[in-house]
């Protein structure tokens, strides 16, 4: 449990982060992850708030959290009912989260919480989006995917850059921020709630006129990821497709 401090306290003033979490039965990685990432934000010397979006989970989730959160009154649980995807879930979390910046991660934190450091330096340079990157000569991968994974992922990225987002290296990475801008912009458009609505949100954000910055991060590989390489790739890739033939669509005179 964490003890209240001044940043748990209620201001006018939006938050200067916001940290949106989407947990589907994350009990006991939560236990482990969360601790330090309050510890973090607690030591910051901005003002921060934390969103757990519990996506209609079966276990201790949405307990587990209010636990640790302790007295912080800047700690908040969303629950979904029923379950309705990551892509919703992080939807949900940054149109409801108040922050002038909006951050998600992975539940597992494979991209450690002190990461968000290096994105404040694009925040300065005036970068709407800052996304973390695997894909670049200076990330530092300390625990890999295996090689299907890997491989599944170069194939995807390789699609990803033909067929909508070319030039970003890795748009797969759980840990983007979005200014309190682009994300009210952007995630009122969002339509995929499954595994590829990364693709999709940064397609929109540079629609929209938003400038995208990639930043190389540490990245360790959680083991116990919840996509599956074959039957969520088939997925992701129909994916592709629909935001392709919308963005036709879109493109047509009437």
């Amino acid at each position: 449990m964490v003890s209240p401090s001044k940043n748990s306290e209620t201001t006018t003033s939006p938050p200067r982060l916001s940290l949106i979490i989407p947990a589907y039965n994350e009990e006991q990685r939560l236990k482990e992850s969360l601790p330090p990432v309050l510890e973090y934000l607690q030591a910051q010397p901005y003002s921060w708030e934390l969103l757990v979006v519990d996506d209609g989970s079966k276990d201790g989730t949405s307990q587990l959290v209010r636990e640790l959160a302790g007295g912080l009154t800047n700690v908040r649980v969303l629950r979904n009912e029923p379950n309705r995807g990551k892509g919703y879930s992080i939807r949900r979390g940054m149109l409801e989260a108040c922050g002038d910046y909006r951050l998600f991660s992975d539940a597992d934190f494979s991209t450690p919480i002190d990461e968000v450091e290096k994105f404040w330096a694009a925040v300065e340079e005036g970068y709407d989006v800052v996304i973390g990157s695997r894909g670049l000569a200076e990330s530092q991968l300390l625990v890999r995917q295996n090689i299907l994974r890997e491989t599944m992922g170069r194939i995807f990225n390789f699609l990803v850059q033909t067929l909508l987002i070319p030039g970003i290296y890795d748009t797969q990475c759980g840990f983007k921020m979005f200014s309190a801008k682009a994300a009210e912009s952007v995630f009122p458009r969002q339509t995929l709630d499954g595994f590829s609505f990364d693709v999709e949100i940064l397609y929109l954000a540079l629609q929209h006129g938003f400038r995208i910055k990639e930043v190389p991060i540490r990245w360790i590989n959680s083991p116990a990821t919840k996509v599956s390489p074959m039957r969520d790739a088939t997925k992701m890739f129909i994916d592709l497709l629909k935001i392709r033939f919308r963005r036709r669509e879109a493109a047509r005179p009437d």
